[in-house]
């Protein structure tokens, strides 16, 4: 049994003629007969009753008939909605943020799903970068959004739509240090609390290189957390000084290092090797390239 004869059936109930139905459906009349007949074989009892030029429906045709017209139209159903889905209309994306992604790219990516595809259905995780790669890994996350340098190379991980963001030493219009006269070295602004989320390997080998071992991130930051709107309102309201990208506060004073801080945070889509992707992806590399860059 296929759907191709079943639309055949559902033809030759609608118009009780071989002719007639043959004609709509785009084939010759023996191989609309051939079709039915075979499907009367396979189910064992006949379909219709062929009363002069008329066919018409048995009981057992009837209810068959019945049962196909909801079969076509569940298969009918899946088609549409494989093509929504690949157009990213309908579907779901688990989708893991970094802290930095989450705190540029979580309110733009919630309201362009919300207002442009409110058939899409998006979850958002934040977390450290190995929870998230566990997650994806473990096909609990479709794919992640992350700062790469945190990233370990690994055969299974595929990286794409990667963009750079400018870090800085950042605080409050207000703060003591928007009033410091001469170069601003690391050692003054330590002085200060310093808030940054978990920095990766790289950035602190950075933050070393630049102004020495007391400024590796387990030694001078001292608020620390995955949340950066939490730390910018923090910063905002005290005088800590906030390590993170520019764009994450762009009302505060960027502090001009000496030497300067010189580091930039590459975000980037990551998502297994070899795994088919969520038909929305695009959406967010589309997002990303928009919203995630100086």
């Amino acid at each position: 049994m296929t759907l191709v004869q079943l639309r055949h059936l559902i033809s030759l109930a609608e118009t009780g003629s071989f002719t007639q139905s043959a004609e709509v459906l785009c084939i010759t009349q023996p191989a609309l007969s051939r079709s039915v007949q075979a499907l009367e074989r396979e189910l064992g009892q006949p379909l219709f009753d062929r009363i002069g030029r008329r066919s018409e429906l048995t009981a057992f045709g009837q209810e068959v008939v019945q049962r196909a017209r909801q079969l076509v139209f569940e298969a009918d159903e899946l088609v549409a909605s494989g093509r929504l889905m690949s157009a990213g209309q309908t579907g779901a994306i688990r989708l893991g943020l970094g802290s930095g992604p989450s705190a540029i790219l979580s309110v733009p990516l919630l309201r362009t799903m919300a207002t442009r595809h409110p058939g899409l259905r998006l979850d958002i995780a934040r977390g450290p970068v190995q929870q998230l790669v566990e997650g994806l890994r473990e096909r609990r996350l479709d794919a992640l959004v992350i700062d790469v340098r945190a990233l370990a190379p690994a055969p299974d991980l595929r990286v794409s739509s990667v963009s750079e963001m400018r870090g800085a030493f950042l605080c409050r219009p207000e703060h003591p240090l928007t009033r410091w006269k001469g170069a601003l070295r690391f050692a003054v602004v330590q002085q200060y609390p310093i808030a940054s989320t978990p920095l990766s390997d790289e950035v602190a080998r950075v933050l070393v290189e630049r102004y020495g071992r007391g400024a590796h991130p387990a030694s001078c930051v001292t608020l620390r957390s995955e949340d950066i709107p939490a730390l910018v309102e923090v910063a905002r309201a005290s005088d800590a000084v906030l390590l993170a990208i520019r764009a994450a506060a762009p009302d505060f004073v960027e502090l001009p290092m000496q030497p300067a801080l010189n580091s930039m945070a590459r975000f980037g889509v990551v998502t297994l090797a070899g795994r088919s992707e969520a038909p929305a992806l695009p959406l967010v590399r589309k997002l990303v390239q928009e919203h995630l860059h100086d």
